[in-house]
């Protein structure tokens, strides 16, 4: 059983002084936020009842309220011996805030209350989500608002001011009594919260004079990795055994110095510490390989340098050279590959298309729930090309969910609806929906309608401009919603001039994708059903067919007995796979003209992924993954996507175009498809790694692996040695050599993991980009979460040099 001490009872006057304290911070970091005297901003700090909803009997009463770092909101539980940190949730995990009935869950339970009252809360994760109601019109637009406020707010922050507002939410948070003071017990709770070991024998040289040489010596003789900043000097000079005021404020300095690139300004710099702007031009231009350096110098004094005089004199300090290499501008991301910038006029087969397996799904194949919400978190993630598993519905209303398993159902018309809502979020070119339809006809009928009469306008029932030979291009589709599926046979010209329009339904064959699943409890399922191998199509979802017919695949076309362009077919990863490695030339020429579709193979239940590398490598551009499940091959994906503005739409090499090519991923010294490069790479340092193991005494030992994926011949991965107990700031300093074939199919991974000896390596975060998006010199890489969302400001300081082979 576990025993709590009972904390001792506080004065009136101690709670006044507290209350005071805790006004004042939040002020501050209010002020931080750049939201000063907000009045929805005061009004989260104040807290409201809110009534939260689970279900239709499930709708309770609970208090929430944003604390005092304006980036955590508490949240009231009845649950016994709830632990305090279970109460809290970050405003970081927040993906979105969305007023009225806009979830499943409102949708559901809450349509007895008006919408103005009702928000919900969306999370980044696998969370569920957070469905509220407000007792009030104000409070709800109070919460909505507010929320949304401090996320654009502080996303908008630039990276010092983060580490800033986190480190003194540390420190308040270390300081327990409230004193404003730091005792050596509660610089070592902090040091532990910001990821850092420190024992009693080198936290107390903080507090001693003589500190500098014998941390010094004590490093030396221990290899003490933990903290090196602890040595540079000792903090107490008020000789009290705490920190207080200024001595608080000196911590911090030393806490927050980066010698690495303290190291890197000296070389530019002067004497008091300027470095002019035809220094900054030699920098930019000799070590970051900028070509337009010249004009970039003047416009990062102006945007990124805080000093004022420094500013006048077209000049940049140390706060600002850092603040640069911790930009969009220092990224090692090419900044202007977040704009679409490649050729959008090309045939939709020329792309690779960003596409989701079971999109539906949130967990496993067999019995995880479906949600129209999982097309949402798809969508918004770039996702251009959607799954539905369609099966006919009570009420004669069309349903979704994975046939013959326990995955839970949704309305057919509910997720066209969340299509038609999100489908142009992120991305303006075209959404393909994927059809596996297993409807009866007159349940076609209902799918039919309920796109024409949702999607309207943006629902493609037509050619563009008359094309009848090839694709139109992306540029062309913007804005309009494809279907993939199943046409009648006699309707074979996508204008419906040759077809016989009055055909009513045909017999056309089944692709039964659930058929495939290796679980026993479904072949008994498909067994007593009795599967067919066809299925009558009705005209009204034929029609909707356009640009994307499936067929089956009967073997690579013979060259004299063309197929019709808008003819593609869908292909397991094991027979894609086969094809490419047996294959591989013929299969770039067929995906050249038509398009692929490539899904997971019917083993993989727990929704696990393959990599996509080898099928587009041979230019199948339709290459689903389950988005729901992280892991190597999601990071991949989401790596290689977000290149050319993110738009879910990324041209191919040209050799992977030309039908003239003799290109085969598995020998690629036959022809010459690039220059090959060397990449020479140094990880240098970690800032700010997040713990892995919440517990207090736990801290990372960091170590960073650098993979290359490609073609097989650059396959390559790399590893740094293990920074034993430090999170806050790792160094490294070491040099790796990658030799690239084939730049523009590689793409860079580094994964930073906390090392065990005894179990499998902790995952902490990782970043991946296409290769030939890579920019030279020192540079930040910005770490994302397991799920690939950004953390705050968790980064990797690296020094990229890129070099042709002879």
């Amino acid at each position: 059983m576990q025993c709590f001490r009972r904390q001792p009872k506080r004065s009136v006057s101690q709670e006044n002084i507290l209350r005071e304290q805790s006004r004042r911070v939040a002020a501050l970091n209010g002020i931080r936020l750049g939201l000063k005297d907000d009045k929805d901003l005061k009004f989260l700090l104040k807290g409201s009842q809110l009534l939260k909803v689970k279900s239709g009997s499930w709708r309770k009463e609970r208090f929430y309220k944003l604390q005092e770092d304006c980036k955590t909101i508490w949240q009231e539980s009845k649950k016994v011996l709830r632990s305090p940190e279970s109460q809290i949730f970050s405003i970081e995990d927040i993906r979105d805030v969305r007023s009225g009935h806009k979830t499943e869950g409102m949708e559901k339970y809450a349509k007895d209350v008006p919408e103005y009252r009702c928000f919900s809360i969306i999370f980044k994760d696998q969370r569920k989500n957070l469905d509220l109601i407000a007792s009030s019109e104000d409070d709800a637009n109070h919460w909505v608002s507010g929320l949304g406020k401090i996320i654009a707010h502080s996303n908008s922050m630039n990276q010092k001011q983060k580490l800033q507002h986190w480190i003194h939410t540390c420190l308040r948070k270390a300081d327990k009594n409230k004193d404003n003071k730091m005792s050596l017990k509660e610089l070592k709770n902090f040091l532990k919260e910001v990821n850092i070991e420190v024992d009693d024998y080198h936290a107390k040289k903080i507090f001693q004079p003589w500190c500098r040489l014998r941390l010094a010596y004590a490093r030396r003789k221990e290899g003490f990795h933990s903290f090196s900043p602890l040595r540079l000097q000792h903090c107490d000079k008020s000789k009290t055994e705490a920190l207080e005021d200024d001595e608080i404020e000196e911590f911090y300095k030393i806490l927050t110095e980066r010698k690495e690139i303290d190291k890197i300004f000296q070389k530019y710099s002067d004497a008091e510490g300027f470095m002019s702007c035809q220094n900054l031009v030699r920098f930019l231009y000799e070590t970051q390989q900028e070509e337009d350096a010249v004009v970039a110098a003047p416009a990062l004094i102006q945007r990124y340098e805080p000093n004022e005089r420094a500013k006048r004199g077209n000049a940049m300090t140390k706060d600002g050279f850092l603040m640069y290499l911790l930009s969009d501008d220092g990224n090692i991301f090419n900044s202007s590959h977040r704009k679409v910038y490649q050729d959008m006029t090309q045939p939709l087969s020329h792309y690779l298309v960003s596409s989701s397996h079971n999109t539906y799904l949130m967990e496993d194949q067999l019995t995880g729930p479906s949600s129209t919400e999982a097309y949402i978190r798809a969508l918004t993630k770039g996702c251009r090309c959607v799954e539905l598993d369609c099966w006919d519905g009570p009420n004669s209303e069309p349903i979704i969910y994975h046939g013959y398993t326990l995955t839970s159902k949704i309305l057919f018309s509910d997720v066209i609806k969340a299509i038609k809502n999100y489908a142009f979020k992120t991305s303006p070119y075209p959404v393909i929906i994927s059809l596996e339809n297993h409807c009866s006809v007159d349940q076609q009928k209902v799918m039919a309608q309920h796109m024409t009469m949702i999607l309207q306008d943006m629902l493609l029932v037509a050619p563009v401009d008359g094309n009848k030979s090839q694709f139109p291009s992306p540029e062309q589709l913007k804005g309009k919603i494809l279907v993939k599926g199943k046409k009648l046979s006699r309707r074979e010209d996508p204008t419906g001039t040759n077809g016989n329009n009055n055909l009513e339904a045909e017999d056309v064959s089944d692709e039964d994708e659930a058929a495939e699943i290796e679980d026993e409890s479904v072949k008994t399922e498909i067994e007593q059903k009795g599967k067919s191998d066809t299925l009558k199509l009705a005209k009204e979802l034929s029609d909707t067919v356009v640009y994307c017919k499936s067929v089956h695949f009967n073997g690579f076309e013979d060259p004299s007995h063309p197929r019709a362009f808008y003819e593609m077919s869908s292909f397991t990863e094991s027979k894609a796979l086969k094809l490419a490695q047996e294959s591989g030339t013929s299969f770039i020429h067929h995906n050249i003209r038509h398009l692929s579709r490539i899904y997971p193979a019917g083993w993989r239940t727990d929704s696990s992924n393959y990599n996509p590398i080898d099928l587009w490598n041979v230019g199948c551009q339709i290459v689903a993954l389950n988005f729901q499940t992280a892991g190597t091959e999601m990071d991949v994906y989401q790596g290689r996507f977000q290149d050319n503005g993110f738009s879910g739409y990324v041209l191919k090499p040209e050799f992977l175009r030309d039908e003239q090519t003799k290109f085969n991923p598995k020998s690629v010294t036959e022809g010459t498809w690039g220059t090959k490069k060397k990449l020479l790479l140094k990880i240098i340092s970690g800032q700010q790694l997040p713990k892995v193991n919440k517990s207090k005494n736990s801290i990372v030992d960091p170590k960073v692996t650098v993979e290359i994926h490609g073609v097989q011949q650059d396959n390559n991965k790399k590893q740094t040695k293990v920074i034993e107990n430090n999170g806050f700031n790792p160094k490294w300093d070491e040099e790796f050599t990658f030799d690239i074939e084939i730049p523009a199919l590689a793409l860079v991974r580094f994964v930073v993991e906390d090392f065990d000896m005894s179990t499998k390596n902790d995952f902490i975060g990782q970043y991946t980009l296409p290769f030939t998006s890579l920019k030279q010199g020192y540079r930040h890489i910005h770490l994302l979460t397991k799920n690939g969302d950004p953390y705050s400001s968790s980064t990797l300081f690296v020094y990229i040099n890129i070099q042709d082979c002879d």
